[in-house]
């Protein structure tokens, strides 16, 4: 992660969890983990991990508001889908995802469905993404959401589209080190 959380006595969830342990801030006193050292610890984690979890998250209730595939409304869902977004639907089609598509998350691929959604959306040309903006409009509004197909479909793609790009982004965190970081703030600090 590029910008690093600093906390203190003072910080709000160190005084929660003294608050939530029971636990003055420099408990145990005598060596090991004290107060403030889990706050940075659980700081430094929800930072690294809860971003992309939720982007991830939110992803899979994207898809989660489309009808389910194996049902006689997604069986008509996807095959609709398929001839509006032609050889680009194949990227998140229930039946060629490379087997079971939400696994990939679950297995600690986090941009295994994230990079798919991409490269589906980045194949659709202005035609093939209208078509599939009224495919999918067309489900939502069948379902329980109050607004016009068209304007339902533009959303969902649009929410795909930056959620997806959310989850590249924070993998790539993933693999930045301390010189990076270092590296990152010199270069801003010295313009």
């Amino acid at each position: 992660m590029i910008v690093r959380l600093h906390l203190d006595e003072d910080d709000e969830l160190t005084q929660h969890l003294a608050r939530r342990l029971n636990t003055p801030l420099d408990w145990p006193e005598d060596g090991g983990l004290n107060t403030g050292q889990v706050a940075k610890i659980a700081a430094a984690a929800a930072c690294d991990v809860s971003y992309n979890q939720a982007a991830n998250g939110h992803l899979v209730d994207l898809f989660a508001t489309l009808p389910l595939p194996g049902t006689p409304e997604g069986r008509e869902f996807w095959r609709e889908l398929r001839i509006a977004g032609d050889h680009a639907v194949a990227y998140i089609d229930p039946a060629n995802a490379g087997g079971p598509f939400f696994n990939y998350l679950i297995n600690g691929n986090e941009t295994g469905i994230a990079g798919r959604v991409l490269d589906f959306l980045g194949e659709l040309d202005d035609s093939r993404r209208d078509a599939v903006t009224e495919v999918i409009g067309g489900a939502l509004r069948d379902s329980t959401f109050p607004a016009s197909g068209r304007y339902l479909g533009k959303l969902w793609l649009r929410d795909a589209e930056t959620t997806a790009w959310h989850v590249l982004l924070a993998g790539r965190r993933t693999h930045e080190t301390q010189d990076d970081r270092e590296r990152f703030l010199e270069a801003w600090s010295n313009r």
